[in-house]
């Protein structure tokens, strides 16, 4: 999708307000290879039932980073079912058990902990891009999680030129909430991102 940075300021205007289903039906018209990522942290089941809503067999992309709760991991499993999600998996080069010998998991202050969030989450996260080749990102990127997103909007171009769609930019978690009542959908809050330790923070990808 080839959009400037002026159009894109355009659209996000216009499609403020407008039903995250109405976007992603906008987004997956005019893309010609679309992919939705998760990590099934807590409201991602929001844009995975959003997404699938409008096209069943769109890639989803999980970088599992080998870390997660024993609670994300069979809230995985349970909306991979009930959602019939297309996973694709992507996990690190290297096993947690062996990082742990070796690496462990350092702190945000530690000279290693760069190393450590390229090896679990950025390259596998590039090898899954490179390999499906998107035009179309969707992801549950929302204002006010972190500085970074705080720049962005429902639409944003990557460093590498894919259109980044954020249905849920503007909503808040209350919003979500309703959304995921009327949906009868579940939520899980007992989740752990190792790259990113403090919630505020940035995990890499969107950088």
């Amino acid at each position: 999708m080839d959009l400037t940075e002026e159009q894109i300021k355009k659209l996000n205007i216009q499609f403020k307000g407008i039903p995250p289903e109405e976007i992603i039906s906008w987004a997956m018209k005019h893309g010609k290879n679309p992919v939705v990522t998760t990590n099934f942290r807590p409201y991602e089941v929001a844009i995975l039932n959003a997404v699938t809503e409008v096209r069943k067999s769109i890639p989803v992309v999980w970088c599992d980073t080998g870390y997660n709760t024993p609670n994300t991991y069979r809230h995985a499993e349970e909306l991979t079912t009930t959602l019939g999600l297309n996973i694709k998996l992507y996990v690190p080069r290297q096993t947690s058990s062996h990082r742990d010998v070796v690496m462990g998991i350092p702190g945000i202050d530690d000279p290693k902990h760069n190393e450590f969030t390229k090896q679990v989450k950025l390259e596998p996260f590039r090898r899954a891009m490179a390999e499906i080749k998107p035009d179309v990102w969707f992801t549950n990127l929302r204002q006010g999680q972190t500085a970074l997103r705080d720049t962005l909007d429902i639409l944003s171009l990557s460093k590498d030129g894919v259109l980044k769609v954020s249905p849920f930019y503007h909503w808040s978690d209350g919003q979500l909430d309703m959304y995921l009542e009327e949906k009868n959908l579940p939520n899980e809050h007992k989740y752990f991102d190792p790259t990113k330790v403090l919630e505020n923070r940035e995990c890499g990808l969107h950088t």
